[in-house]
């Protein structure tokens, strides 16, 4: 298709809304635009053509010909445009939402509570997808992601859903009783935590322990750490939202907080992308978060 023989489309569809109105006021207020906005396109096109396309007859407009020819290949163009865009719609809309999560917030926060959402938003379907991997939201195809960081995702739109807490947890068992308000209580107690571990590297350092003093496990995920920590194998440190549950139940206690400023979970989507059921299962999430 040689496109540099094609007018604009905002001519064509000037143009193709007058002749179906056969009115320059009627095609106006349906395209939202001037009169004289009309007028100009329909001009131009007779310009281009050097055919007169359409022609005054009393107080309305009549289509020559060569109009009319032209305004009947534009009418089952955009009809076909149309047809095409509407089944492209009512395919995305009642596809799942694709959701990206890491494995841990969706074992310890999302999973726990997901089925209030199911129970309540029926018509809404879910793709979970659990990875520690980066991705791509726009060329994978993601509606929304929950990510741990700073927030700082230039080109994206962010909405924070849980603080940057932490919290030092460990399984009442490891404990056997002992008073515990501060990390030095616990210091020389086996530890598990995440090989990637960089910002509870810093938090536990400025609390005047040294890393390196202590009896350490690395283990690859942040599940892996959890199971381990729930088995009575280790003290750990872990947002607190991941672990607000366990520490609830009694299955965890809390030895101290540690604040980390901007950090947290994040909801992270795509400008301008706005899926059936999107606004409703990030309305869901914050007002989990808030409970």
């Amino acid at each position: 298709m040689n496109w540099s023989r094609i007018p604009s489309l905002a001519a064509l569809r000037a143009f193709e809304a007058t002749a179906r109105g056969q009115s320059f006021s009627k095609a106006a207020r349906e395209l939202n635009v001037t009169h004289a906005a009309i007028a100009q396109h329909v001009r131009s096109l007779e310009a281009e053509f050097g055919e007169a396309l359409v022609v005054r007859q009393g107080r309305g407009l009549i289509l020559s010909p060569e109009g009319q020819r032209l305004a009947d290949a534009l009418s089952a163009g955009f009809e076909t445009i149309s047809d095409g865009v509407e089944d492209l719609r009512r395919l995305t809309e009642d596809r799942p939402l694709h959701i990206s999560v890491t494995p841990s917030f969706a074992s310890h926060w999302l999973m726990p509570q997901i089925g209030e959402f199911w129970a309540r938003h029926p018509e809404v379907t879910l793709n979970i997808n659990p990875s520690t991997d980066l991705v791509d939201m726009r060329r994978g195809g993601f509606d929304l992601a929950i990510r741990y960081g700073d927030g700082d995702w230039p080109g994206l739109e962010i909405e924070l859903l849980t603080d940057g807490d932490f919290w030092v947890v460990a399984h009442p068992d490891l404990l056997k009783g002992r008073t515990t308000t501060c990390l030095s209580d616990v210091q020389d107690l086996p530890w598990v935590m995440e090989s990637f571990m960089l910002e509870r590297s810093a938090l536990i350092a400025q609390e005047g322990v040294s890393m390196d003093a202590l009896n350490l496990t690395l283990l690859n995920t942040g599940d892996l750490v959890m199971s381990a920590t729930l088995a009575g194998l280790g003290v750990t440190v872990q947002p607190r939202s991941l672990v607000e549950r366990e520490i609830q139940n009694g299955s965890l206690v809390r030895i101290c907080a540690l604040k980390q400023e901007r950090l947290g979970y994040y909801i992270v989507t795509v400008p301008g992308r706005s899926p059936k059921g999107l606004g409703v299962f990030s309305k869901w999430l914050l007002s989990k978060a808030d409970t």
